[in-house]
């Protein structure tokens, strides 16, 4: 499966209208601003984050400017963008055994718009140039064989699976888009600096990550810094990501964000998924496959430590819940199913997509947790958001400050899922909603065995499953399959 991205480099937006809704397939815009301001002192390259915040501060007093499109080749498929592939030999502080690692990204494609990027060592900054070496089958105009190779994005690699291999830990690219893994993860759901008028349903607001300055770490260091500058009509901002990678990738945002003008509809910390087909939403969509999605539920933890579970859904109409609740403890979209033969794909292996989950340390004050779900008919199209929205508009003029983990995972964590208790999933939601909720004491590594445990049933006096029976479970976090001899395992 390809997962093509339908937000063009130069902002305009994809729309196809299904059921009377509009609908925006979600995805890449990379843009970039016009020319660099400097972050070195006068006569000198000393690096000072707090100047980006300055930066963006300044930015926002004056009207934004789009910036023009650097590269103008449309012509370009998503495969053509495939084949150009940076040489890896060559990336930037590459060493034996690795370490941290930045893989440029070139333009192309829908990434209409050249970034500047900066790596910061031993407290200096030095702009980053991609050389036409880098990516030897990269069309440059004209024939030039000296110019630089325009950058969409890029990638940071590390050790992440084994001690020896550089292996791809976290990906900014399009709009304010990115996304990380964990051990043993593929690429799936993506995260974004910032969501404006998603909720509305006709045609949102993408603000870009327009520059990015990225410190290499101290020897021995787990943690690698990379600091951006976003852009958009509405607003203007300085963010912060503190990446350490490991069985479950954590990144820490913070953020400053400088409104140009009042946003009554922002999203802070969204998620982005994509959710086609389950067991229990069929209808849509046939397929051969018994599950098609990045995530199958909301997570939500609110302020009391209630636990909330929203499965997700492919609706025939633009559709958006709201979840009240002030000082949420986290939300997240997750991926419980963990099993091949939940999914039946072989190339798209949606049991190794990560869960996202959001720690919400400082947000604007009071609010609530917006899910939305937009009509698709193509896995290609990413569907699902998820964000935490504001009581209160942003004003003008003002200076907001946001902070939150962000935690690539297998499922929620484990503090903030609920207690040992694994919830019955069924194609036949009917028998499901007749089975009580089993406790399952073991939560951590995927395991089978033989148990047995009553299943009661609520309201069928003479239901056939109202008995103690042995049965096949399958652990994994929240969720659990259970399979007996002549019928399909629920979940």
């Amino acid at each position: 499966m390809n997962r093509a991205r339908g937000i063009s480099g130069d902002g305009v937006i994809w729309k196809i209208c299904r059921t009377s809704a509009v609908f925006a397939t979600i995805f890449a815009a990379s843009a970039a601003g016009s020319e660099p301001i400097s972050l070195a002192e006068p006569g000198g390259e000393a690096f000072d984050a707090g100047a980006i915040k300055s930066m963006a501060q300044r930015l926002s007093l004056s009207a934004y400017e789009a910036p023009a499109a650097t590269v103008t080749r449309r012509d370009w498929s998503y495969d053509d963008q495939r084949k150009l592939r940076f040489q890896v030999d060559r990336a930037p502080w590459r060493k034996k055994p690795p370490r941290f690692e930045v893989h440029p990204l070139p333009a192309g494609w829908l990434f209409t718009r050249d970034i500047e990027i900066n790596l910061v060592e031993n407290g200096k900054v030095r702009p980053y140039r991609a050389m036409p070496a880098d990516f030897p089958t990269y069309p440059l105009a004209d024939g030039a064989t000296t110019s630089h190779v325009p950058l969409s994005g890029f990638r940071i690699n590390g050790p992440l699976n084994v001690a020896d291999i550089a292996d791809e830990i976290i990906v900014f690219q399009g709009a304010s888009y990115f996304r990380a893994i964990g051990k043993r993860h593929l690429y799936g759901l993506s995260a974004r600096g910032l969501a404006i008028g998603t909720q509305l349903g006709l045609g949102e607001e993408f603000p870009s990550f327009t520059r990015f300055w990225i410190v290499k770490p101290e020897p021995g260091a787990d943690t690698i810094l990379v600091h951006a500058l976003l852009d958009s009509k509405s607003t203007a901002g300085a963010f912060t990501f503190a990446i350490k990678p490991g069985d479950q990738t954590t990144v820490d945002v913070s953020a400053y964000l400088y409104p140009r003008v009042d946003i009554a509809h922002v999203g802070l910390a969204p998620l982005t998924s994509m959710h086609l087909l389950s067991p229990t939403n069929t209808v849509r969509v046939k397929d051969y496959r018994p599950r098609v999605h990045d995530s199958d539920g909301l997570a939500i933890t609110n302020g009391n430590g209630e636990r909330l579970w929203r499965p997700l859904n492919n609706p025939k109409q633009f559709q958006v819940s709201a979840f009240a609740g002030d000082h949420p403890r986290g939300f997240g979209l997750v991926q419980r199913h963990r099993v091949f033969a939940d999914y039946d794909d072989l190339e798209a292996r949606y049991e190794r997509r990560p869960t996202a989950w959001v720690d919400t340390l400082q947000m604007t004050g009071p609010g609530h947790i917006v899910l939305v779900e937009i009509p698709s008919e193509e896995e290609v199209n990413d569907n699902i958001v998820a964000f935490w929205q504001p009581e209160k508009p942003l004003k003008s003029g003002g200076e907001y400050a946001i902070r939150y983990r962000l935690y690539w995972t297998d499922d929620a964590p484990l503090r903030d899922s609920g207690p040992s208790v694994a919830p019955i999933m069924s194609k036949a939601t009917a028998i499901a909603s007749l089975l009580t909720i089993a406790i399952v004491p073991h939560f951590h590594k995927p395991t089978y065995r033989m148990q047995k445990f009553p299943l009661r049933t609520v309201g069928w006096s003479k239901s056939p499953y109202n008995r103690t029976m042995k049965r096949k479970v399958f652990v994994s976090h929240s969720y659990f399959s259970l399979t007996t001899p002549n019928r399909r395992s629920c979940g």
